[in-house]
């Protein structure tokens, strides 16, 4: 097996993509927090004094997403068409989804799957003092396209 972010001596590079064509991309990711009953309750309260758990955390892994290229050493900078972040509120936490759109020359998964990361990461943040139980779990790329421009 080939490993593409390493060259002949096996050190690690960045790949180069300059010979891709650029299509349409789109990548959607998903990821969980486990978190108690009564935290579940506050947020959708509105209760957390740290503000609205939501509205932070969504910003947050847009933001995140926004920033993949400077948190992940050999990951491309790629201009980002729209990332979108959703939660489902479950009975023993929350779900959290992400779609990110890009016209590029490389994939835009990294991007989908940091949102959903530091979207959680938020939520744990915004919740600790009150959940100290709380699990950042299941994060996974759900499907990634490509089409012809």
């Amino acid at each position: 097996m080939d490993l593409t972010h390493l060259n002949s001596k096996g050190e690690a590079e960045m790949v180069d993509i300059s010979s891709k064509k650029v299509v349409h991309r789109e990548a959607k990711a998903s990821g969980k927090i486990f978190l108690a009953a009564g935290t579940l309750e506050l947020i959708k309260e509105d209760l957390i004094n740290k503000g609205d758990v939501l509205s932070v955390s969504r910003v947050a892994g847009i933001m995140g997403a926004k920033a993949t290229s400077s948190l992940i050493p050999l990951c491309h900078n790629i201009t980002i068409n729209k990332i979108d972040v959703e939660f489902e509120i479950e009975s023993d936490g929350i779900l959290i989804k992400s779609t990110a759109v890009c016209d590029g020359r490389t994939g835009i998964e990294m991007e989908a799957l940091t949102a959903v990361s530091i979207s959680a990461l938020t939520i744990y943040d915004m919740c600790k003092a009150v959940d100290k139980n709380m699990i950042v779990s299941e994060i996974k790329l759900k499907e990634k396209t490509k089409s012809e421009l």
